[in-house]
């Protein structure tokens, strides 16, 4: 072969391989929704921490997991990744679903990393101008606390919240600023991740992604310090936990958690008047962590790999969560639990199956939206 015919052959190979590309690109944003797959766009921001760009990767006018900014929504959801559906569609997230169930409007102001002070902000900037009958406020029991406290002392807008002086505290949980690693690959992956559905199709889909999850809860299991499983055969239960992760957020001794517990109250019970009045309802959704929703069968097992600080963690959350809930109900603002549905569903895969994600999956959301659907239709304040 000439060295001529080489060449045309490897250029007729980068053309084709090239407008393959371009085709599978394009078919796959014809038929999915970008926001389900593109990695996020995110910049700094000095009131919310972060915000992803708006109107791009499937996200709407204001920057969030919607097909577009109505006029007027029946429903707002406010929450964290818990909200904004992490590990699953767009249209898998507890709120969309509430919206099928109900048949009501949802708009979603979701945002992973989001907690009570990205909640109290957005509904007053954004989710009362939708003039919703509900306003529902997705509370994390992992780590709601301790975004109010680094958020509070973290950023300068938030000082008028602050009691005493805690020294420099980090805001940035999401390395905002962060500088892509070097080299020309990273930056390469980055740029496709948050810019090619095909790219994210093809290494981190469904297919490889499942294949992953089994392989690090089924194969893996090593003791790492950290990641903690729990295999229940009979029962379907195959998971994950990261209870060291949490147990540092939900540290009843811990001062800063005190004070993020504090800060928690105080907003949501301006957003519970600020709701009053504008002839809203405020109604906050407790989500349990993993940790508890397994704690059956966790809790106190000598099996349990790092079953000292699962322990631990589960006995600070109860004492957390006994607190929220009496503050709720002196408070006069009424919330719904779904800890028992979760407990009850903990048979039938709530939980994207990896080491890596302990978000729950589309069957988490859907339990999360039927048992706040549920509780719409047997209160007063469904009417």
């Amino acid at each position: 072969m000439t060295l001529r015919r080489l060449v045309q052959n490897c250029a007729i190979l980068v053309v084709s391989c090239v407008i393959g590309f371009l085709l599978a690109e394009v078919g796959s944003r014809l038929v999915l929704n970008p926001a389900d797959y593109l990695a996020k766009t995110i910049s700094p921001d000095k009131i919310l921490g972060i915000v992803v760009q708006a109107r791009k990767g499937g996200f709407d006018e204001w920057g969030f997991r919607n097909e577009k900014v109505p006029s007027r929504s029946d429903i707002v959801a406010i929450g964290d990744s818990h909200t904004f559906g992490n590990t699953a569609a767009m249209d898998d997230s507890w709120p969309t679903v509430l919206g099928r169930l109900s048949g009501c409007s949802v708009y979603n102001l979701g945002m992973g990393g989001y907690g009570p002070n990205q909640y109290y902000y957005l509904l007053r900037t954004r989710a009362l101008l939708l003039k919703p009958r509900l306003v529902f406020c997705g509370l994390y029991m992992g780590d709601d606390f301790e975004n109010a406290f680094s958020i509070t002392y973290g950023l300068d807008y938030w000082s008028f919240l602050r009691k005493g002086n805690w020294g420099e505290v980090k805001a940035d949980i999401w390395d905002a600023n962060a500088v892509p690693g070097k080299g020309p690959l990273k930056g390469l992956r980055n740029w496709l991740a948050q810019n090619s559905m095909f790219y994210q199709l093809t290494f981190h889909g469904p297919i490889l992604g499942k294949l992953k999850g089994y392989l690090e809860v089924n194969e893996l299991r090593q003791p790492d310090g950290f990641t903690s499983f729990l295999i229940v055969g009979h029962k379907n239960i195959r998971e994950a936990f990261l209870p060291k992760y949490l147990l540092n957020r939900l540290n009843q001794k811990d001062p800063a958690i005190r004070e993020g517990m504090r800060l928690t109250f105080g907003l949501l019970k301006d957003m519970n008047e600020m709701c009053l009045q504008n002839g809203s309802k405020f109604i906050v959704v407790l989500i349990p962590t993993k940790e508890t929703v397994f704690a059956d069968y966790l809790e106190n097992s000598a099996e349990v790999y790092l079953g000292d600080v699962i322990n631990d963690l589960l006995a600070n959350e109860r004492s957390a969560r006994i607190e929220l809930l009496e503050f709720l109900r002196e408070s006069g603002i009424d919330y719904i639990d779904t800890l028992p549905d979760l407990r009850r569903e903990a048979g039938k895969e709530l939980y994207a199956r990896t080491d890596k994600d302990m978000h729950p999956n589309r069957n988490g959301y859907r339990v999360i939206a039927e048992t706040v659907y549920r509780s719409l239709k047997e209160n007063e304040f469904a009417k």
